[in-house]
């Protein structure tokens, strides 16, 4: 299998390191010229290289990710995106036809946020009879480009999922005290653009309600509708993801909630290589792929995920009580 990898930010960087250690990739094929390159599985390439010799390509490219993403459906390639835009995931799903047409998988949103928590979402259900609403919470960013993009989501509207019908709220509302592992732990959540509801849509078609909100003290709210202050950092140093899906199990209705605790960037890469890994071994359907999906071997890729470095925990407390 020859995995390709366009773009060597912190996300990408981290993707190459993981695909390099994978037993079941022959080669890693990075289009970037900052790549050095070191290591014997790890060749740099140009575009058309690219998408002549890889089977799958992973984009850790900046937003959009549509346009590139179509030139390689198009090539006969696997696609892997890592989009945390809400205009250009909108944009990708709409690629379904196209990537059923070529016979190749479109994985959307193979990432933290969205990526890991319809992994989470989905490993939480198997606790339940029935689904009927998924909150999602957010902490910290990855790289750069995700700090911007968690920036201006702040300052835009969100969408939500609420009883049949998408309702649109403004970003920075909705304030929520959301618990994250340790070392984390507890921190205000408010709404954002965020695209995980539209993707958490399509795995769970019959869920009544579900929610994605980012955390914020009272500066980024008040400055989510200016332009950045500051330049991001190029990597931050504290991330979380945590999914509480709540439904029926028998007759009483309860919750589970899954979380992590790890920066941004390493848990889009982990999460990045393992469904490249995945849709160039043939693991993956043809068509538009999004992660969560009860047709996907969710505890394998899970499993795969934990053996990249990120552990996932379980919420075990009370009400009175918050336990990880």
């Amino acid at each position: 299998m020859r995995v390709g990898v366009a773009g060597y930010g912190v996300v990408g960087r981290r993707a190459v390191a993981h695909l390099v250690e994978r037993p079941d990739v022959d080669e890693v094929l990075v289009l970037s010229p900052a790549h050095p390159a070191t290591s014997a599985k790890v060749r740099r390439v140009d575009e058309r290289e690219l998408r002549a010799q890889a089977s799958v390509i992973v984009l850790t490219t900046p937003s959009p990710q549509q346009s590139p993403a179509a030139v390689l459906l198009a090539a006969g390639c696997h696609v892997v995106t890592t989009s945390d835009d809400c205009a250009d995931v909108d944009a990708l799903i709409a690629m379904e036809r196209a990537a059923q047409q070529a016979g190749r998988c479109l994985v959307v949103g193979a990432a933290a946020s969205p990526g890991l928590t319809g992994l989470l979402g989905r490993l939480a259900a198997t606790d339940l009879d029935s689904v009927d609403e998924l909150h999602v919470t957010i902490h910290g960013t990855g790289g750069p480009a995700c700090a911007r993009q968690h920036h201006e989501a702040l300052g835009s509207t969100s969408r939500t999922w609420y009883d049949g019908a998408w309702q649109e709220r403004q970003g920075g509302t909705g304030r929520e005290l959301c618990w994250f592992p340790d070392p984390i732990g507890a921190h205000d959540c408010y709404r954002a653009a965020l695209p995980d509801p539209v993707l958490l849509h399509r795995a769970f078609p019959t869920a009544s309600r579900i929610t994605a909100r980012l955390t914020a003290t009272r500066r980024d709210r008040l400055t989510a509708r200016l332009p950045m202050l500051r330049p991001p950092h190029p990597e931050a140093r504290e991330g979380g993801v945590r999914v509480e899906v709540r439904g029926h199990a028998g007759v009483s209705r309860d919750a589970v909630v899954l979380g992590v605790a790890c920066p941004l960037g390493a848990v889009a890469a982990a999460m990045a290589s393992v469904a490249a890994a995945a849709a160039g071994g043939g693991r993956f359907p043809t068509g538009l792929v999004v992660l969560g999906d009860e047709a996907l071997p969710t505890r394998d890729l899970a499993q795969e995920v934990a053996e990249a470095g990120v552990t996932i925990h379980r919420f075990t407390g009370t009400a009175s009580q918050t336990s990880w």
